[in-house]
């Protein structure tokens, strides 16, 4: 059977489509407590009864793995299929999922969960074991992911990745088949956010260990407890879901099969959809102008940012004047409004407009904006010239290659160029993962280079750029960062937590200029009329099929 399927990225891309209500800031978290995430529910629209509850998509970007330890792009499939002790509900907000209670001590270190009734899609129960095998497997083997269990204060979580400690330390334990005990070493205000991540997922431990090495490598080889399981997975061509009939809430998923395609040209995934052999298409500016006035396009704002990392260790680059002027010599504006065109933001700040702050201002009302003007940005590169000794420099740009990434790389180097004079700059074109290989090994001058966060919090901005962080990857350090961001991981007064934060941002931008803000990203989309409550969110997972449905096609 053929398959489709709509374009995924990394790290993120995290959107809700005009009809599902996401076009702002959310309101700040409310105070944690056993009912703050209630089951959700609600029941699916009806669908038409001559509807088949089909839906086809494209995506250009293969699954790595279905074991979450290994795939760090394409989430959505292993959020689709495994279900965690929390799940991002239709509004955003974490809403209890494997757990059917969660209950907090008064010093609020120690969380009791109590796992709902559900089993494996090989018909075995869920178990609280499940939970304490998977997270101590990930943090144990220094998984992609384990920064998260560290980021959401989880007892040993970081000693165990510094090699401090052993996994089985972990702060979490299963008393019983029902009962799992997490331990924090400090109380943490967004710890149910971060517990809807897919890395908190459960695994089946006999069926992992049975698998080995092949462990989420094929369809057959994982297993799944949440909404759908992968049917199919052809390798480079793409997969199939099909609805799980023994999800605890399988009356609430309507859609029988949603088919993906892995289609790497645009122009192939457009004529797809205009063939009606896929429902929806995520578009770049090569297409948007054929579409913007079509009644099913669509621009949506999304959590993840555009940035541009420095290499500190590289002898111009760690000059901040040079950084302040690559920061500020270039036209922002021009570039998601000419080049672009989907409704992304420019940026001149790391934290985006999507977080309403305990007074009621957003943090962007009160930081304010960190950019320049050109004039500012010549300023700052003759200086730097002169403290560098040179009168030339010749600069790399890594960058992924594809449509969207290579006429920004192409537009930076032509304004950069034109407006600082002695310098070049060299695009280095990757694949997306050698990319993110390179950045990990800070084998670049500047990387082009995107976030999106687990949740839309100050603290997931700012925090990447703690001295050591997973996602720092260019040597930059400042301790007076780092105790800001350690003292707002346990601040519990959220007025003081804000506090501290914008402080950190303050010294980002004004004492170090340490990175190149680009924008805040959206995405541009054409879908079929017929496809109803297809719930994009903000963050990771970008999109969730559990509520969408076919109607009158």
């Amino acid at each position: 059977m053929k398959k489709r399927w709509i374009l995924l990225l990394l790290v993120g891309m995290l959107t809700v489509l005009a009809a599902c209500g996401f076009s702002g800031p959310e309101e700040s978290e409310d105070a944690e407590g056993p009912d703050d995430g209630n089951d959700s529910t609600e029941e699916p629209a009806s669908a038409e009864a001559d509807s088949e509850q089909v839906l086809n998509l494209t995506t250009t970007s293969e699954i790595a793995s279905l074991d979450i330890k290994e795939e760090h792009g394409v989430l959505t499939p292993i959020a689709n299929t495994r279900e965690g002790l929390y799940y991002i509900d239709r509004d955003h907000q974490p809403a209890l999922a494997g757990a059917e209670s969660h209950d907090i001590s008064d010093d609020g270190l120690v969380h009791t969960f109590t796992i709902r009734d559900n089993v494996w899609s090989n018909g075995d129960p869920v178990t609280a074991h499940d939970y304490e095998y998977s997270w101590k497997r990930m943090v144990g083997e220094v998984g992609y992911y384990a920064y998260s269990f560290a980021n959401a204060n989880i007892a040993n979580a970081q000693a165990i990745m510094d090699g401090e400690a052993d996994a089985d330390e972990l702060g979490v334990e299963a008393t019983d088949d029902k009962t799992l005990v997490v331990t924090l070493s400090e109380p943490y205000p967004s710890f149910t956010q971060s517990l809807a991540f897919p890395a908190f997922g459960p695994i089946n431990q006999a069926f992992q260990e049975a698998a080995g090495d092949q462990y989420g490598q094929e369809a057959d080889q994982v297993l799944s407890n949440g909404p759908f399981y992968i049917s199919e997975w052809n390798h480079g061509q793409g997969w199939q879901f099909k609805k799980n009939e023994t999800y605890w809430n399988a009356d609430e998923v309507t859609l029988e099969e949603v088919n993906v395609s892995v289609v790497k040209e645009e122009s192939t995934a457009v004529n797809l959809y205009e063939s009606g052999d896929s429902d929806l298409v995520e578009i770049s500016a090569a297409f948007i102008d054929n579409y913007s006035s079509d009644e099913n396009f669509s621009t949506e704002q999304t959590a993840m940012i555009r940035f541009l990392r420095f290499n500190h260790n590289h002898e111009a680059l760690s000059n901040v004047n040079l950084r302040r002027a690559l920061d500020m010599g270039w036209d922002k504006q021009s570039l998601t409004d000419i080049v672009l065109k989907n409704g992304s933001i420019p940026m001149n700040y790391i934290v985006p407009n999507i977080h309403i702050g305990p007074t009621g201002e957003t943090f962007r009302d009160i930081n304010g904006d960190f950019g320049g003007t050109l004039e500012e940005a010549q300023d700052y590169y003759a200086t730097a010239l002169e403290e560098l000794g040179v009168s030339t420099l010749e600069l790399g740009l890594l960058t992924a290659d594809d449509t969207d990434d290579r006429a920004t790389a192409e537009y930076l180097k032509d304004q950069w160029e034109s407006n600082l004079e002695g310098l070049t700059i060299n695009i280095v074109l990757q694949p997306f993962q050698s990319r993110l290989d390179m950045e990990k090994a800070i084998d670049y001058d500047i990387s082009m280079s995107t976030y999106t966060p687990s949740f839309p919090e100050p603290q997931q901005y700012i925090g990447m750029w703690e001295t050591g962080a997973n996602f720092n990857r260019m040597d930059y350090s400042n301790p007076a960062l780092d105790e800001l961001i350690n003292a707002a991981r346990v601040e519990l007064d959220e007025q003081k937590r804000y506090d501290l934060l914008l402080e950190a941002e303050q010294i980002l931008f004004e004492e170090d200029q340490a990175i190149a803000p680009m924008y805040q990203n959206s995405r541009a989309l054409v879908m079929q009329p017929y496809v109803k409550d297809l719930v994009y969110h903000p963050t990771i997972p970008d999109y969730d099929l559990r509520w969408a449905y076919i109607e009158g096609k």
